[in-house]
């Protein structure tokens, strides 16, 4: 997805990598692909964002590694669709962590050796749908929100000390949160309704060198962050009832 398209732009920048994610495989073939197309090396850390002390561990294999972490991305990502009620008590709590709690931790980690450095690059990837309270993504949309409004605070504490700190705002793109069985992709790509995760991923790591605020890529996503936020709430409410009722 979108993470595995950042590291390509930072390993052709000739940055060295460390991956870390749950996913083992693709670890793998991250770095088979990232050290056979560039001259880098890729370390991978096969663990799970959402735990509690995950940002320690990452933290801690770097010490171990001895190595200055020059960019933090912070872009892990999960989806739960349904009600909050209706959910998984471990869901929730994943998702309070891996959105919020450990993106945090990892900033306040690598972010004091950044302010001491003078020089340093953070990324935080939020999501469109953090600018209203869409139900049934309840868990999603707001804890991206707080990853957004928490970079943005986090930009003014280090431009100062001369690190650069961006906030990517994606909108529906091509990765694994979406299910390929129930969206035509190729009808959204083409109607430039979702975007390609290789196109998200260049824009954000252009933004981030460039020292810009905020990125969000495509001129419909820039039109749902700026507008929507001027609907009504209570239309949201209605038609939420309204979809409930029909049993959509």
């Amino acid at each position: 997805g979108i993470g595995w398209h950042i590291a390509r732009e930072l390993a052709a920048l000739g940055y060295g990598i460390v991956a870390v994610s749950n996913q083992r495989e693709q670890l793998g073939h991250l770095k088979s692909e990232l050290e056979r197309h560039f001259q880098i090396r890729v370390r991978i850390l096969d663990l799970n964002l959402s735990h509690q002390n995950a940002a320690s561990e990452v933290y801690a294999f770097c010490k171990e590694q001895k190595l200055q972490v020059e960019v933090l991305v912070n872009n892990a990502g999960m989806m739960h669709y349904g009600e909050v009620a209706n959910a998984r008590e471990d869901t929730v709590r994943s998702i309070l962590n891996l959105h919020m709690h450990t993106p945090v931790m990892l900033c306040r980690l690598f972010g004091r050796h950044m302010q001491a450095e003078g020089k340093g690059y953070i990324l935080n990837v939020s999501s469109i749908s953090s600018v209203m309270p869409y139900p049934k993504i309840s868990l999603y949309g707001p804890t991206k929100n707080f990853l957004r409004r928490f970079t943005g605070a986090l930009r003014h504490e280090m431009k100062a000390v001369g690190v650069h700190v961006t906030c990517l705002i994606p909108g529906a793109t091509d990765t694994a949160l979406y299910d390929t069985s129930k969206i035509n992709v190729s009808l959204a790509i083409g109607l430039r309704i979702m975007k390609q995760p290789e196109n998200v991923a260049r824009a954000g790591v252009k933004a981030l060198f460039r020292n810009r605020a905020i990125r969000i890529p495509g001129t419909v996503n820039k039109f749902v962050v700026f507008l929507f936020p001027l609907i009504p709430v209570f239309i949201i409410g209605w038609i939420y009832k309204l979809v409930k009722r029909k049993g959509w």
